[in-house]
């Protein structure tokens, strides 16, 4: 079981057992979606990866082929401080361990709520996407 499928799980229990990794789901969700001072959401993280110079990784999450590799401190450096510090803040992790942890969810997240290949227009419906990735 992946971390992913972990962190589901955890929110299928109502994050019991899981409870940061519930609330790294949700912050991520957030993010993507552009909610609660968490980014601008899924084209500001993509335009992030693209000034850093990680443009073809967030390419490969988001089109059909194989999700490349991300490290934590590539992450670190694409996020910045400040994002990394508010996400810290909503999970309860230290930001090395969330960096960590969101090296190996995010690109499956991104995977998942791009499904043909392209940003969605209009941004993230989040009680959609939670609801999908509970269905999984």
């Amino acid at each position: 079981m992946g971390l992913l499928d972990s962190v589901i799980g955890a929110l299928g229990q109502g994050g019991q057992g899981g409870g940061g990794q519930a609330a790294l789901l949700q912050a991520v969700i957030g993010m993507l979606a552009g909610q609660g001072g968490q980014g601008g959401g899924l084209a500001d993280l993509a335009a992030r990866f693209q000034q850093g110079g990680l443009g073809d990784v967030m390419n490969s999450w988001v089109g059909t082929g194989q999700n490349l590799p991300v490290s934590a401190d590539q992450l670190g450096g694409v996020l910045g401080d400040d994002l990394i510090a508010h996400l810290s803040r909503s999970t309860g992790m230290s930001g090395g361990d969330l960096l960590g942890q969101l090296a190996q969810v995010l690109p499956q997240v991104v995977d998942h709520v791009t499904p043909n290949g392209q940003l969605p227009q209009g941004g993230l419906d989040v009680a959609s996407v939670l609801g999908q990735l509970l269905r999984r």
